[in-house]
């Protein structure tokens, strides 16, 4: 067992508080200079269910969750529907640890509450633990809450018995706790963390786990100046779009993009922004729509099946030049399919779905500090374009947690409507005969025919879903459709070539060696950082490879994919679906490379883990493995 990082799992029921018990231990791990990343794993229950979340925590920077873990802090399941072992369920109470011994590294540490589980619900953890060398230590959590406090405390009681076990201080815990409550909630958790503790440190122990060493001068994010922040996919989503000027946002609740809706909701108020949920999700996306056209800057979004609904309007803003940013959140489908785990199956959904021909931009960022950025970026690009800008991510992007710099989101903010006319400009900008503001015109530079939003004087035109003229009058003339959709589908070359001549490149490159490598291995979205981890560790082991993620997926980067797998002799495209839909994009959009290009995917409602993607790689690229495990699978190139 190595001391240089720690992977702790707490695990329980949901509603048993396994969130925000290990956000504030992260959060903890982090005040005390720790780099920090979360992993989280949840039942589609309200309450009940096994759920965990990992914590990964180490001196040197961290990207993706671990290759297992190291240290289990399973409280039981205090919600379970049956716990009988011939229930249909089986016996739901003791999953929290059954359910979590496959992935506990050799060595690990095993503290487990025998005031709710008994020792005979694991007939045979003795001779595993023995088999392993697993350290396992019953306490009675419960119990002591229970006699100090509340039974809900006996997270807290885990925390303490953590503490002792891996060295731990009290006091960023502490300090987090005060914070947070006060008054006799507080004396009590207080009380309870320091008794766990004392209980754990007064016996025996042979583990040599510890809390992983901080460098000197290495102590970030201290509570007095915040120099790191703990924040999730979802919560840059939502930072860039109020810092890109969004104050308007409609939705209706559905996992996982929930999260981006209520951190929006929660915080546009503060900015003299407006949140409505409404019915259902055509009526979000259409509410979004009606908002940028009075001339504010406007999201919505939802997870697939909702997405599915916004399809119409989707389109409807795709003709009338409506400028919105919309974010989906994948999961499992299809269908309702599995609601808490991540996919990546819905990228052709949102390229491709509504009516006709798409014109439309698609990011997918592959961390916190990407989401942050493309999600402003979307919102220049919609504003400046006026067509919809579509953010797609998954659950796991949107409920990790990684520490970043706070200066990171220290940015200008940026009110403008892009390409509204002043009424100035709309005085002297081309208008009909009847007085309309030519709106739709059709020669302009970029695709781009300048807006005028209602209220300005000289600036009324016409709206409609239909092929219409300049004047946005209905119009079936097959010389204006044919001007009016040339001039639409301009606007992404535009954006292609804006994107391209940027300073920096939305895709990431990581080459370990240098450019010159003879294999690549090509992601995208929030595979990304166990991409990199996994090339490391391929390039340590000997390994001549190179890595790309992906984020720009509409208008595609062809100038950068075609770049790196020109370099390279063979590529593994990584990617959580069963169909290879990213690499199927790539062959399209680069009209070959399918002799070339493998797949590993995982489709199993869990991301991949840096190992898995290592393994696939030595056994179907370079030969020098075995094959890849059960929960992935390996597609040969074409023609294969």
């Amino acid at each position: 067992m190595t001391n240089d990082e720690l992977l702790w799992r707490i695990a329980g029921g949901s509603g048993d508080g396994i969130d925000s018990t290990s956000q504030n231990f992260a959060k903890a791990l982090m005040r005390s200079g720790l780099n920090i990343f979360t992993h989280r794993h949840y039942p589609s229950r309200i309450r009940g269910g096994h759920t965990y979340v990992e914590v990964r925590a180490a001196s040197h920077e961290v990207k993706s969750r671990g290759d297992g873990y190291n240290f289990l802090l399973a409280l039981g399941d205090s919600f379970a529907r049956n716990p009988q072992e011939d229930a249909y369920y089986g016996n739901e109470e003791v999953k929290p640890l059954t359910e979590n011994l496959d992935d506990l590294r050799e060595g690990g540490v095993i503290v487990y509450d025998e005031g709710l589980l008994d020792e005979t619900d694991v007939a045979d953890l003795d001779e595993q633990a023995e088999e392993n060398g697993w350290h396992v230590y019953p306490l009675d959590l419960r119990g002591l809450a229970r006699e100090h406090g509340r039974e809900v405390m006996r997270n807290t009681a885990g925390v303490g018995a953590t503490a002792a076990l891996l060295g731990m201080e009290l006091d960023p815990v502490e300090e987090l706790m005060e914070e947070r409550m006060s008054g006799e909630v507080l004396e009590q958790n207080l009380e309870i963390l320091e008794i766990a503790k004392n209980e754990v440190e007064d016996r025996e122990f042979t583990h040599d786990l510890q809390i992983p060493a901080v460098e000197d001068g290495q102590k970030q994010g201290l509570a007095e100046d915040h120099e790191q922040v703990l924040v999730s996919g979802s919560t840059a989503i939502a930072y860039g779009a109020i810092d890109e000027g969004c104050r308007f946002i409609s939705g209706y609740p559905m996992t996982p993009w929930t999260d981006v809706f209520t951190i929006m909701s929660q915080n546009l108020p503060e900015f003299g922004g407006i949140a409505e949920q409404v019915e259902d999700e055509i009526a979000a996306a259409s509410l979004a729509i009606g908002a940028s056209h009075a001339g504010v800057k406007a999201m919505s979004g939802s997870s697939g099946g909702g997405f599915a609904l916004m399809s119409e309007p989707l389109g409807l803003a795709e003709m009338a030049e409506t400028p919105i940013v919309l974010v989906e959140a994948m999961r499992a489908g299809p269908s309702t399919g599995m609601p808490t785990k991540p996919e990546q199956g819905d990228l052709e959904h949102v390229l491709y779905t509504s009516q006709g021909d798409s014109n439309r931009v698609v990011f997918a960022p592959g961390n916190a500090q990407e989401a942050y950025e493309q999600t402003r970026r979307a919102f220049q690009l919609a504003y400046e374009y006026q067509l919809p800008a579509i953010v797609l991510y998954d659950q796991k992007l949107s409920g990790e947690l990684v520490n970043v710099d706070e200066a990171f989101f220290d940015r200008e903010p940026n009110p403008s409507l892009g390409s509204v006319l002043t009424e100035e400009e709309i005085a002297e900008a081309p208008h009909h005969h009847s007085g309309k503001f030519n709106r739709y015109q059709h020669d302009v530079e970029n695709g781009v025919s300048p807006r005028s939003v209602p209220g300005q004087e000289d600036g009324r035109f016409l709206v409609t879903g239909n092929e219409h003229t300049p004047q946005g009058h209905i119009s079936e003339d097959p010389d204006n459709r044919v001007n009016q959709m040339d001039r639409r589908m301009e606007k992404l070359e535009s954006i292609r070539a804006e994107l391209d001549a940027d300073d920096q490149s939305s895709q990431t490159l990581y080459a370990p060696d240098g450019a010159e490598c003879q294999y690549g291995i090509v992601t995208f979205g929030s595979q990304q950082g166990t991409v990199e981890e996994a090339t490391k560790r391929l390039s340590e082991n000997g390994h001549s490879v190179k890595a790309l993620g992906v984020s720009e997926l509409l208008p595609y980067p062809t100038k950068d994919v075609k770049a790196f797998l020109d370099s390279v002799e063979q590529c593994m495209v990584v990617e959580m679906n069963a169909s290879a839909q990213f690499r199927g994009l790539t062959q399209k959009e680069l009209g070959g490379y399918g002799d070339m290009m493998t797949s590993l995917l995982k489709y199993n409602g869990n991301p991949f883990e840096p190992e898995e993607i290592v393994d696939g790689f030595e056994s179907s690229i370079s030969g020098d493995g075995d094959a890849p495990g059960h929960s992935t699978t390996f597609v040969p190139a074409a023609g294969d």
